[in-house]
């Protein structure tokens, strides 16, 4: 019993006379190919690599100096294990002198007679607009760093989810620790150091951002500097994540010191209350103009407005006409010259220039003053408005400030919703935004609607042997179909994973329904261009719609869902539409979900055995384990009932474990009481073969050298596997464990396959055991599997031998080991004993 894996074909050694079958082939290649010597001798490049290598005789000169060494290094590592792949990304001159990126894939192409290292082939690709833009996007952030450091902010970043708090070097010399202090991020600890009269307006924003509730994204505090003063600080804070509950996962925000401006507000407080006295008394500059006798008489303040102290014949007259300003000057004075003998009051406003060369905003105010003797003056009062119009000014940039400031965190908190509701990844409705639609949506409605949900075929196993890179590639490739695909109408989702929503509207037909699943499932299956690699993946869709009324949109999704179960499990790639009948299968499948699950708690899954013999003398050879579940209520199980479910569930190498570990208890029970079994097979899935603890868990196990044996599928072995399972089968060979391949002759393993997993037996396949008695190519066919297994020094089983003609052929054919209904079947442990001491398989019989 085992899960299936699919591997890509392993690229095997190549023979001497190579170079001429590769040049050929490679020659007009897309990417550059390069073979080299051990030493980076230059033996062989495609015309893509000799655009930049020229007509090297050694790598090392067509290198950028500071990647010479990298190439020393990654040779070096070549030589200590062929077996491993290199990949180092290097710099090529070009004929110009120019450099370009290339990333070089390194990998033994032929091993010396001493088996080390004689030649490399290097796979190239460019990546030089790759690593320039990414030298681009440092420098940039290297800057936008360094402005925020000037700045004065200090960055803090609260991660609820992983518990990491983080404080720049800015935040923390502003309180007055070192850049590398320890900050105590505990609520208590930080809330002793807020001034007692802020800590209440503190306590209730901190509150409300805990429970999720609207909180303030600024505010003003006073907080305890480490020298024992206060100092003022400006919070600024925005959630960018948050819980399913609501509460905020992430928030970030700076802090500025605003003590400096608190400190200046103080002051302009003062200020005004001093103006506010200073208006009673103040000194404004007062003039008057005898117009019968031509003098003009100003006191002192006016003086000391227009800087005249020392020029007293510019105060004469008009003559302080001249320091008006030249741009002011025709303005003023027909403003002047207008009211003059009008005999009303009139305001004037103008720069002067003084001696000293400043320049003075003045305002005035003057009226006409009749004497009792009938004579007339002209009595002005000047003041000098340079600080108000400076204020004023000042107040203008602040607020033209002020409102890009506030653009800015418009579009900032633009963004945070953006990203509150969009996954970050296709930039598609995530699922938050997929509930709140779904909300939006439950009501009663004329228009019926429909839910498509999707899921990834392959998508696993590409994430797996290719690297989250390339899954992250087939979920925006995904992404950018669906919109393709859909109207403008519908709503598409991600919802996590490798899952996708579409809400769509349902006319009463479900043609259009079935239009656009084809559509999708018919795009899916095109390949994916990733990395230079043709990676193919699928959809499976499950589709659910009502026809108008009062629907429940999430109950449309948990119908869709199961749909989609449905799809997956009658062979992928496919739609299907919910039914009634399949949400009691599904409510079937749970059911022995959680029986099997239950099943493995209890101990419920047991193994029984058949076993083998020697075909030679029909003595016992060992047995095979065999998974069975003893369910409580429906007896003895096998695995044909419940293993496609504990596969969904994950659960097979759970089920192996527990099989293994009982099957070597039982090994050691028939030896403690004389019963001679010299091995026993353990069937192992590929999910087990590849986990971390598999070797650690064996080394308690005491059995003598090859009394186990582990069973593994023909198709785990499909030319390539990961180094986890190659390094698992060394060990497990290392432990004296043998390894048997099952089912042999119905997958499509290679013979290199073969030879590098280095099997000790061979266990072929009922398949084409059964059909011996029938023809002579059948016979022909497993003798050569037979003759071919001695070849390689793996001895063969013959399994589902179902009668004593089967028996006899398999002997005269050659075969080691014999295992069918024929001579036993499968048993309980306790039958085992009673069964070999009988002897019944070797009675005589027809």
């Amino acid at each position: 019993m085992s899960a299936q894996n699919t591997k890509v074909p392993s690229r095997q050694a190549a023979s001497p006379d190579y170079r001429t079958l590769i040049s050929g082939l490679l020659d007009e290649a897309p990417g550059g190919i390069v073979v080299i010597t051990s030493d980076a001798g230059i033996l062989y490049a495609n015309s893509t690599a000799s655009q930049n290598i020229r007509n090297a005789d050694s790598l090392h000169p067509v290198l950028h100096p500071d990647d010479r060494r990298t190439l020393d290094f990654v040779l070096t590592r070549l030589r200590l294990d062929p077996s491993r792949s290199q990949r180092a990304e290097l710099r090529l001159l070009k004929a110009d002198g120019t450099d370009v990126w290339m990333m070089a894939d390194f990998s033994a192409a032929r091993l010396d007679t001493h088996g080390g290292l004689g030649e490399v082939l290097i796979q190239l690709s460019d990546i030089d607009r790759q690593k320039r833009t990414e030298a681009d996007m440092q420098s940039w952030a290297q800057r936008w760093n360094h402005a925020l450091v000037s700045s004065t902010l200090g960055v803090w970043d609260h991660n609820y989810a992983t518990g990491l708090f983080y404080y720049s070097e800015t935040w923390k010399t502003m309180r007055g620790y070192a850049p590398d202090a320890v900050i105590d991020t505990s609520m208590d600890g930080w809330i002793d150091s807020v001034h007692p009269d802020d800590r209440e307006m503190v306590l209730d924003e901190v509150g409300r951002q805990g429970r999720g509730e609207d909180f303030s994204p600024i505010f003003c505090y006073r907080e305890r500097h480490q020298a024992g003063h206060y100092i003022w600080i400006e919070c600024r804070g925005a959630c960018i994540d948050s819980f399913d509950d609501g509460t905020p996962a992430r928030v970030i925000g700076t802090d500025t010191d605003i003590s400096e401006r608190k400190a200046a507000e103080q002051r302009l407080l003062e200020i005004s209350r001093k103006l506010e006295l200073a208006l009673e008394v103040s000194h404004i500059g007062v003039f008057e103009v005898d117009v019968q006798h031509g003098t003009t008489h100003w006191d002192d303040r006016m003086v000391e407005i227009y800087g005249l102290q020392d020029h007293p014949a510019m105060r004469e007259a008009d003559a302080w006409f001249d320091m008006i300003h030249p741009d002011d000057r025709d303005r003023a004075i027909a403003l002047i010259e207008e009211n003059r003998g009008k005999g009303t009051t009139f305001s004037n406003a103008f720069r002067i220039i003084r001696p000293d060369g400043g320049i003075r905003h003045i305002r005035a105010r003057v009226t006409p003053l009749r004497l009792d003797s009938g004579e007339t003056l002209i009595v002005g009062a000047n003041w000098d408005a340079t600080h108000d119009i400076t204020i004023q000014q000042e107040l203008t940039e602040a607020n033209r400030l002020a409102e890009a400031r506030n653009r800015e965190l418009e579009a900032a908190k633009a963004h945070i919703e953006h990203s509150a509701l969009h996954d970050f990844l296709t930039d598609l409705p995530n699922r938050r935004y997929l509930d709140a639609e779904l909300s939006e949506r439950a009501r009663c409605e004329l228009n019926g609607s429909a839910i498509l949900h999707l899921d990834l075929d392959r998508f696993k196993q590409i994430n797996d042997t290719l690297g989250h890179l390339a899954g992250d590639h087939m979920l925006q490739h995904t992404a950018r179909v669906l919109r393709e695909v859909t109207g403008p109408d519908d709503f598409v989702a991600r919802i996590g994973g490798d899952e996708f929503v579409v809400l769509s509207a349902y006319n009463g037909s479900i043609d259009a329904l079935s239009a656009l699943a084809e559509r999708v499932i018919r795009r899916m299956r095109e390949p994916v261009m990733f990395e230079n690699h043709p990676c193919r993946i699928g959809a499976s869709v499950g589709i659910a719609f009502a026809a108008g009324g009062c629907t429940d949109p999430r109950q449309l999704l948990l119908d869709a869902d199961i749909a989609l179960y449905r799809a997956k499990t009658q062979g992928r790639n496919r739609f299907e539409y919910f039914t009634p009948e399949l949400q009691n299968v599904v409510i079937q499948t749970k059911r022995l979900s959680d029986e099997i699950l239950a099943g493995l708690e209890r101990g419920e899954f047991v193994p029984y055995y058949q076993l083998q013999f020697r075909a030679a003398d029909l003595g016992v050879a060992g047995v095979e384990s065999l998974a069975r579940w003893q369910h409580p209520e429906r007896g003895l199980l096998t695995p044909d009932k419940f293993l496609q479910v504990a596969e969904d569930l994950d659960v097979v190498a759970a089920i192996d474990r527990m099989i293994f570990e009982k099957a070597v208890a039982d090994h050691a029970t028939w030896r403690s009481a004389g019963i001679d079994v010299p091995k026993v097979s353990v069937n192992v899935s590929a999910r087990r073969l590849a986990e971390p603890d598999l070797i650690p868990s064996l080394g308690n196990i005491h059995m003598p050298k090859g009394a186990l044996s582990f069973e593994l599928l023909e198709t785990i072995f499909l030319d390539e596997y990961d180094e986890a399972v190659a390094e698992n089968l060394r060990q497990i060979r290392k432990l004296g464990i043998g390894i048997e391949i099952d089912d042999f002759g119905t997958g499509h393993a290679s013979i290199v396959s073969l030879l590098k997993t280095g099997p000790g037996t061979l266990k072929i396949d009922r398949e084409l055991i059964s059909p011996l008695t029938e023809t002579v190519e059948q016979r022909r066919l497993v003798g050569s599997i037979i003759e071919m297994g001695k070849s390689l020094g793996i001895k063969v089983v013959g399994e589902g031998v179902e009668t004593m003609a089967h028996v006899r052929i398999l002997k005269r054919l050659g075969c080691d080991t014999l295992q069918g209904f024929a001579l036993a079947r499968p048993m309980a442990a306790d039958k085992i004993g009673p069964f070999i001491r009988e002897g019944a398989w070797k009675r005589p019989r027809g």
